[in-house]
């Protein structure tokens, strides 16, 4: 007499539905097409819609759009709200002049202000100022970028070297440019010299402090992947560190230029020599010597126009090619 399983089904299986193997908690288990695969193999076998969509999603993530911006769009995002508001600060400047807030000796109209540049520019003196001023101030922040980027690796890699001098570069660098002047004309003179120890002692810790804080914040995944492939020394400074630390120091050098900028002009309206020549800082002493506030908000006028171009000139098509090489500039 044959014994009966209770287990079995009557297909002959032992009740589980496959070749005898019970499932996990006692559930029922499904019998599976081996040529289609489990999981999401087997749904990527069966749909190949599915994969194609996913590979064509993740093509668009990495994508950046390559189209130029239309030259209309460009005008009314990027110049016309500057012109707006320059134009409503010369409205409400001429508005002030009419209302005879003060005496007139103090708040010269617009149209004073733009005579005394029609004047300068007849005279040939108006970029004679500009280009003194400019020539020492783009010098000036050279040197202190040579010197600031290697200052700014050894004190960023260098536990000693930070803990010795990195508080005296903080230090220096939210000590006013001004202090240094006087100082300066005693030790070197009444030359460009002067003007250049300024600079540098303005500029150089900012400088410093911003590739410092660059390297600070790399991840250190990229030092050691960089290391695992070979970049020791030099090398790795320079394909690892100074890359992955790039959006730090540029806003290093963006505010080290400001720097540079601000300790000229403190430099030129306190030290004054015929050698030095008449730049935008000496002009705008000269402006207070004389009592000619057109010729003050001529020179105010100029240092701020040439801090804007320097900025939109240069700084700016730096971050954003930073930003667009690290796929952070992509229209959503």
């Amino acid at each position: 007499m044959a014994s009966t399983d209770p287990t079995a089904g009557h297909d002959g299986t032992d009740g589980t539905g496959r070749d005898g193997t019970a499932p996990a908690g006692g559930g029922t288990v499904t019998k599976e097409d081996p040529a289609k695969g489990t999981g999401a193999q087997g749904r990527a076998d069966s749909d190949p819609h599915d994969l194609a969509g996913l590979e064509a999603g993740l093509d668009a993530l990495d994508a950046v759009p390559s189209s130029r911006t239309p030259l209309r769009q460009t005008l009314v995002q990027k110049v016309l709200p500057p012109l707006i508001a320059v134009a409503l600060v010369l409205v409400v400047w001429q508005v002030l002049v009419w209302a005879e807030v003060t005496e007139s000796y103090k708040l010269p109209a617009p149209a004073e202000v733009w005579d005394e540049v029609v004047t300068a520019w007849q005279r040939g003196t108006l970029l004679e100022y500009i280009w003194t001023s400019v020539s020492r101030g783009l010098l000036g922040f050279l040197l202190a970028l040579s010197i600031g980027t290697p200052l700014g690796l050894v004190v960023a890699r260098a536990k000693f070297v930070r803990a010795a001098i990195g508080p005296i570069l903080s230090g220096l660098q939210s000590l006013p440019s001004v202090a240094w002047v006087p100082p300066a004309v005693i030790w070197l003179g009444l030359n460009d010299s002067m003007m250049f120890a300024v600079i540098l002692l303005g500029a150089v810790p900012s400088i410093a402090n911003g590739l410092v804080s660059g390297v600070d914040q790399v991840p250190p995944l990229f030092l050691r992947a960089g290391r695992t492939l070979g970049a020791t020394g030099l090398r790795h400074t320079w394909h690892i560190v100074m890359p992955a630390a790039l959006p730090g120091y540029l806003a290093g050098l963006k505010q080290g230029w400001a720097f540079s900028w601000r300790s000229l002009m403190a430099a030129e309206i306190i030290a004054s020599s015929p050698e030095l020549g008449v730049g935008l800082g000496q002009l705008l002493e000269n402006g207070r010597t004389a009592s000619s506030m057109s010729m003050v908000f001529l020179a105010i006028l100029m240092i701020l126009i040439v801090g804007i171009a320097i900025d939109l000139l240069i700084f700016s098509p730096l971050e954003r090619w930073v930003l667009r090489s690290r796929g952070l500039l992509v229209k959503s």
